[in-house]
């Protein structure tokens, strides 16, 4: 007996591949949502036989010694921190993602890169898909940003945007943002996986074959990952990161992915009324200023290859309840306790009837473990009421036996220390915690102390 043919079509995730009788919301090998379509006989899983044929004039494989890469130089943005992070400046033909929380500040960012680009000779073409032509104008009138070389373009349609680029032919092309602009080619509305795939697969071949370098600003999720299929990323050559507390004006830029350069490189700027502004020197930022006060000590920490001066504060008062407080900002807590209890054991500094506050200075966040002699030095000279003088610096990692343990890139950091005045810098050469303090007492201590505290 002949059975009988089903004739529902199965599901499958544009994605990996991966098939359901059902139709789901997210698939279920590649955890991605929305790529789970119905199945047609042209996205079978039948194997088609694709027939070879001969390169183009031109195109031919040729040894890696032979391709010359002297018709390619960098190209500046007129923006030394946004080079920084690229590796060295803008590559022509590479396609460049760029993401953050909404109102982190991307599209003034972008803005004054188009700016200083088209005051350095180059033709921008800036196609915005959240705000009207007359929105970007009421903006770059209040950055600066007003060119006649930087062309504004309000599209969603995919189509349109290539018509522009045909007309103006940019050297830089920014389009805001990818999530908002669509393609008849593709099914969806704008935003969908799929339509998303298909706009930034078309902008990424019009960068190739026309040496256009395109920037494509790219929404995030709730979760803080970028928002579309996953090989958005894998498309494009360099992926960045705008970031930045909202509650302070420093914004950091981190690059996630660099065909062209290193991965660990930041630039920070600074976010003011009228733009935004690189900051080349991020130092008094996050340093305090007046006299010596006890509770505070500096560290040289690390952001990317940046070595950067960070000063923690720490305040300690006696606990008005049964169980001490350990309040932080900027830093782990659970790592400030661990450094509290180390303080009590190896250095007798009593602390468990103390309330204990930690924090950094300019709402930067210290992660590494480089940062914990100077969060102990701080701890303790609050305790002791006793302030450090200004030109010491702390660099080290403790153990729980005590122990400073060296930190990585530590000759970069003693000599950010030195250029900037710092004298005496604290790091693993006092090997424990305890001596560490006592060197504190012998050398470092500022003139007066600042209670009646006995020293350490």
């Amino acid at each position: 007996m002949a059975t009988k043919r089903s004739t529902a079509a199965p599901y499958r995730c544009t994605e990996c591949g991966w098939t359901t009788l059902k139709w789901v919301g997210r698939c279920g090998e590649c955890q991605q949502w929305g790529t789970v379509v119905e199945a047609t006989e042209s996205t079978g899983l039948a194997a088609r036989k694709v027939s070879p044929a001969a390169p183009a004039a031109g195109r031919s494989a040729r040894p890696i010694t032979m391709i010359d890469t002297t018709t390619t130089p960098r190209r500046t943005s007129g923006i030394a921190e946004f080079d920084r992070v690229l590796g060295g400046g803008v590559v022509p033909g590479a396609a460049i993602l760029l993401s953050g929380e909404p109102g982190v500040g991307k599209s003034t960012l972008l803005l004054e890169v188009a700016a200083q680009s088209a005051r350095a000779g180059r033709r921008v073409l800036y196609a915005s898909g959240e705000e009207s032509t007359a929105q970007v104008r009421l903006r770059a009138e209040r950055t600066g940003a007003l060119h006649d070389e930087l062309f504004l373009a309000s599209e969603t349609d995919l189509a349109t945007i290539l018509g522009h680029i045909d007309e103006v032919e940019p050297d830089l092309l920014i389009v805001d943002s990818v999530q908002t602009v669509s393609s008849a080619l593709s099914d969806g509305l704008a935003g969908h996986p799929s339509q998303v795939r298909e706009v930034a697969a078309t902008l990424i071949r019009v960068a190739k074959e026309r040496s256009l370098p395109v920037v494509i600003v790219g929404h995030v999720t709730k979760d803080g990952s970028i928002a579309g299929p996953r090989i958005l990323e894998h498309l494009v050559d360099v992926v960045c990161h705008f970031e930045g507390d909202r509650q302070t004006s420093l914004r950091f830029l981190r690059t996630l992915k660099n065909r062209f350069g290193p991965t660990d490189e930041v630039g920070c700027f600074d976010m003011t009324g009228s733009g935004i502004e690189e900051v080349p020197d991020p130092s008094r930022l996050f340093l305090g200023s007046g006299r010596p006060v006890a509770g505070t000590c500096v560290t040289i920490a690390l952001e990317g290859r940046r070595a950067i001066p960070v000063e923690v504060q720490a305040l300690t008062v006696t606990a008005s309840g049964p169980n001490p407080r350990r309040i932080v900002s900027g830093v782990d807590s659970s790592r400030v306790a661990m450094i509290v209890a180390l303080l009590e054991k190896r250095a007798g500094i009593e602390l468990s009837k103390q309330d204990v506050y930690v924090s950094t200075v300019g709402g930067v966040r210290l992660v590494e473990p480089g940062a914990d002699l100077a969060i102990a030095i701080a701890i303790a000279t609050a305790r002791r009421d006793r302030a450090v003088r200004h030109d010491l610096a702390a660099i080290g990692e403790l153990s729980l036996s005590g122990e400073i343990r060296p930190v990585a890139q530590a000759a970069q950091r003693h000599n950010e220390a030195a250029r900037l005045g710092y004298r005496t810098v604290i790091d693993e050469r006092a090997e424990s915690i305890g001596n560490a303090l006592r060197t504190l007492t012998a050398t470092a201590m500022a003139a007066e102390p600042t209670g009646d505290i006995p020293e350490f």
